[in-house]
């Protein structure tokens, strides 16, 4: 594993716009220990490693990596919502973004949408709400997990189990897209 290095202390302090000397007193050590981070003459040490990315506005993950993510849709448009499932406990995430999770020890990769033929999402109206259904097995071993209605301003989603049937009702709220999830062939979409 990677630690933190001083281009990144340097930087991300410089983008911050303060002085050694002020990051120093945030983290209550001396200013030449700042400047021994930065120039690589010394090292973090680790108790103080989630005051450093506090005082530097970034994650711990972001102060290793110097990956740091910037939300420059300030509106979140919920369409362009990412979706992530746990392969191994089932978890459903969702985000008004692409961020990093991990569950059960395992960083999970956002769902992409798949292009199948047999996953068809049959999408109907009635009492201003769209029945969805699903022609799709529901066994233990072969389900449909979650279907999911994402509008401009609202997310509704129904988690579904083995054993009873592939369908749902959600209440319409304009345009948007409506997913289904299968546990064993992944995300597949329709536009309403």
């Amino acid at each position: 594993m990677n630690y933190i290095t001083g281009n990144i202390i340097k930087n991300l302090r410089e983008q911050k716009g303060i002085t050694q000397k002020e990051l120093a007193d945030k983290l209550c050590v001396s200013d030449k220990t700042v400047s021994k981070w930065e120039t690589n003459r010394g090292l973090p040490d680790i108790s103080v490693i989630a005051e450093l990315a506090e005082a530097l506005n970034v994650s711990v993950t972001e102060l290793f990596t110097g990956n740091i993510a910037k939300n420059n849709n300030r509106s979140a448009n919920i369409m362009k919502s990412e979706i992530y499932v746990c392969p191994l406990c089932g978890n459903v995430i969702y985000s008004f973004g692409e961020v990093s999770f991990s569950c059960c020890g395992i960083s999970l990769p956002k769902l992409e949408v798949e292009d199948d033929s047999k996953h068809i999402i049959s999408v109907q109206i009635a009492d201003g709400e769209y029945y969805i259904t699903v022609n799709h097995e529901m066994s233990k071993e072969h389900y449909i997990s979650f279907i999911a209605y994402f509008s401009g301003n609202s997310m509704q989603i129904e988690k579904l189990y083995p054993e009873q049937n592939a369908e749902c009702r959600f209440r319409m709220n304009g345009h948007g897209i409506i997913y289904a999830y299968c546990n064993r062939d992944g995300l597949f979409m329709v536009k309403v």
